[in-house]
């Protein structure tokens, strides 16, 4: 069974001034909990179009909104083909995106998805599993310097050398098959003072291979930005993240587009293409109420962003962090 529980989900609803008539764009459906109120908000004239790359999450959201399948479209496909999936559909105008970039807890819950440190499956950690590159793949054939760069960057583990230099010499015994394999060794090489402070010692790692595995920041950064392109005037895009490295990605995107190119002082008018293209909605994230943290754990690092399109998208604007899949 499919459940997810949908963080900030009235907070959502208010922050993207859904328009009755509106199209939206959920780009990670997941269990539908955020796109059944999102198509509860519509009229017949509305449309939701609902985006997952995990094919598990699109059966059970189409499932969840079947009240609403005259006004919802649903789509298999990562969320960075979003201009390219909309195109071949006609669909020129969208009045709002929703970006919710939590793994759904049923992706963690199961244990054959091999995304969870709690559970022992084969290493896996595709959204999409049609893909080819998985976890195993990752641990058993990626250098040792590459495993140290997505340790350190992605999972901002301050023992990544140590760890990638485990996980190097055990692979040359035998290959690394499972998730408690990993977990061995990810705790053989934390210091024992470590390992008893700061939460499971392979929380970390595990963020960090998900993350590699589906290139999850690259694709973020590629379809926030066709999110501003097609989105229009006035139409809102709305972030969920819950770690530090994709809200600083939104964050910084955002902040970009919102603040006008600088010009001479004495100029008596910002010219057209100097205007910021975007303003923030909430200049501060938003962030679950001490109510909602205590029904789900889960949600108390959630930060929701939004910000409104006032002008045409100008690519001067684009902000490239320079992920890149290693």
């Amino acid at each position: 069974m499919f459940n997810h529980y949908s963080v900030l989900a009235e907070e959502v609803l208010v922050g993207m001034a859904i328009r009755k008539d509106g199209t939206y764009v959920d780009c990670t459906v997941g269990g539908g909990g955020h796109a059944e109120r999102i198509a509860s908000q519509l009229n017949e004239n509305g449309l939701l179009i609902a985006f997952d790359q995990d094919m598990e999450a699109l059966k059970a959201a189409e499932k969840r909104l079947e009240p609403f399948k005259n006004r919802t479209l649903f789509i298999h496909a990562n969320f960075r083909e979003i201009e390219e999936q909309l195109a071949s559909r006609q669909i020129r105008h969208v009045d709002g995106f929703l970006f919710d970039l939590g793994v759904s807890s049923p992706q963690f819950d199961r244990g054959d998805r091999g995304f969870s440190y709690q559970h022992n499956a084969k290493l896996d950690m595709r959204m999409n599993q049609h893909q080819e590159l998985n976890a195993r793949e990752v641990i058993n054939e990626w250098p040792y310097n590459q495993l140290v760069k997505i340790f350190f960057s992605y999972g901002e583990e301050k023992f990544s050398k140590q760890i990638a230099r485990k996980i190097e010499d055990a692979r040359k015994v035998n290959p690394i098959e499972t998730t408690f394999d990993l977990v061995d060794i990810i705790k053989e090489a934390i210091p024992a003072p470590a390992r008893r402070k700061g939460g499971h010692p392979a929380k970390r790692i595990f963020q960090a291979l998900r993350i590699a595995v589906n290139d999850e920041l690259s694709a973020f950064n590629d379809a926030l930005h066709q999110a501003a392109r097609v989105v229009d005037i006035h139409g809102r895009i709305a972030v969920i993240t819950f770690h530090s490295l994709e809200d600083r990605l939104c964050k910084q995107a955002f902040k970009k587009w919102s603040t006008a190119k600088p010009v001479p002082r004495n100029l008596p008018v910002i010219p057209e293409d100097h205007q910021a293209p975007f303003k923030l909605v909430n200049k501060k994230p938003v962030v679950p109420s001490e109510k909602e943290v205590d029904e789900n754990r889960r949600s108390r690092s959630a930060k929701l962003r939004i910000s409104e399109k006032i002008q045409e998208w100008n690519e001067e604007f684009s902000y490239k962090e320079g992920w890149k899949k290693s």
